[in-house]
């Protein structure tokens, strides 16, 4: 029978996964003269060796032309967002006049929900689930505020319903249809931050279309991690950021969707010139002409460097694709999972659900013995090479990323887990 704690079982696995080859496109931090152990790909994926020049190449045109550069060769500025379109809605699968680089994810959100959250006195509520990411509550909460509705009322939060804090589609059902008369907007996550849930977004924006409501998704933990077939899915609008699984780096500009049913439409909308129709852009007339699409939601001009480190990340995501990923994402995280179930069950609890269907890469493991026991673990981890990622009170999050980490990787963390408990 294999050992799937023998060294020599998780180099066999690296060995035979075509796909290992992938992690030496990134530079990985060291710890001892060593790679670490880095499952931190859900808050700051790691660099691209092809960042670098992507970057470079900015510079070195800036340096060289100056404003020029705007108009010169296959990689000018002025056009320069549209190098990512089109791989970038291959990743969340939709088509390419629906995606847009621009701005952070927060403000994205709140641009979507100027044009798309159009309360009444009627349907004045926006549902989100109870422990949503911070900047998602504030964002909405202020929303509501804004338009004269009250949070405490109209800011509706739905309570996980099953034991590990997770939420069933069941509850989001129920819910859907007690609030569905009051509902203006649902916000759901495609995968939730703490939990490491993924949840089934055509359903979602069945359900909430059913309704007569809005269906709008943060994508921030989902992009680069599932096959989100965000057209399909029937969005209305989505927004996420760059820097966690698709490796753009530290505040990377961010990315959003709308669904072509909108593409033309009069809704409200905050303008900006970048938005403004591109064949009379440069007319500096006093009327805004929408681009058709995501784009014409744009604001100011693209920030080149900040989109140049992701054009490296979509090289390497179009080289392999997202359904390749997607399986190799499924063995690393069941490796990690087997090694919970037959090593370290009296150590760490599986937060997260068990059905790949519905989780990515992260795993959330909550530590026995609560906050004391967990924070000494996580820094144990840390101190040998081993770096996740810490939730209060009791929860580390480990996710294996199938671009860089190895099964190799996997089995290090549960050996330094196995290390603490046994006092070695």
């Amino acid at each position: 029978m294999t050992d799937i704690t023998a060294p020599q079982h998780a180099l066999a696995l690296d060995a035979a996964d075509p796909l290992s080859r992938l992690r030496d496109e990134f530079l990985i931090p060291a710890h001892d003269g060593a790679d670490q152990a880095y499952f931190c790909g859900n808050s700051l994926g790691l660099q691209p060796r092809g960042a670098r020049a992507h970057v470079e190449e900015v510079l070195d045109k800036w340096a060289a032309e100056a404003v020029e550069g705007h108009f010169t060769g296959s990689a000018q500025w002025m056009p320069y967002h549209e190098l990512v379109r089109e791989p970038l809605a291959r990743v969340v699968g939709a088509q390419a006049s629906e995606v847009v680089a621009m701005n952070t994810l927060t403000v994205n959100l709140h641009l979507m929900m100027v044009s798309f959250y159009r309360p009444t006195r009627e349907r004045p509520a926006i549902l989100i689930e109870a422990g949503a990411f911070p900047s998602d509550r504030h964002a909405v909460a202020s929303q509501v505020a804004f338009h004269g509705f009250d949070p405490a009322t109209d800011l509706i939060e739905l309570e996980a319903d099953e034991p590990n804090g997770t939420i069933s589609m069941a509850a989001l059902e129920r819910a859907i249809a007690q609030h569905g008369p009051r509902l203006a907007l649902v916000l759901w996550p495609g995968v939730q931050y703490r939990t490491g849930q993924a949840f089934d977004l055509k359903e979602v924006a069945r359900l909430t279309h059913a309704a007569g409501a809005v269906a709008g998704f943060d994508l921030a933990h989902g992009v680069g991690n599932l096959e989100l077939g965000l057209h399909d899915a029937n969005a209305d609008f989505a927004v996420w950021c760059h820097y966690k699984y698709m490796n753009s780096g530290p505040g990377a500009v961010a990315g959003c969707f709308v669904h072509e049913r909108h593409a033309s439409t009069e809704r409200p909308r905050f303008a900006g010139w970048w938005g403004h129709e591109v064949t009379t852009r440069f007319r500096m007339g006093p009327q805004f002409s929408p681009t058709p699409g995501a784009e014409g939601w744009q604001l100011s001009n693209p920030p080149i460097l900040g989109l140049a480190p992701l054009r490296a990340s979509l090289e390497l995501f179009d080289r392999v694709g997202l359904p390749a990923l997607r399986e190799r994402s499924r063995r690393l995280t069941g490796y990690l999972e087997q090694l919970i179930d037959a090593r370290l069950h009296n150590v760490l609890h599986v937060v997260t659900p068990r059905e790949p269907g519905r989780r990515g890469c992260q795993l959330s493991l909550r530590v026995h013995g609560g906050r004391e026991h967990g924070r000494a673990l996580f820094e144990h981890l840390a101190a040998h090479g081993v770096l996740g990622d810490w939730r209060e009170p009791d929860v580390i999050r480990i996710s294996p990323a199938p671009l860089y980490n190895s099964f190799g990787d996997i089995l290090r963390f549960a050996q330094t887990v196995e290390a603490w408990r046994d006092g070695r």
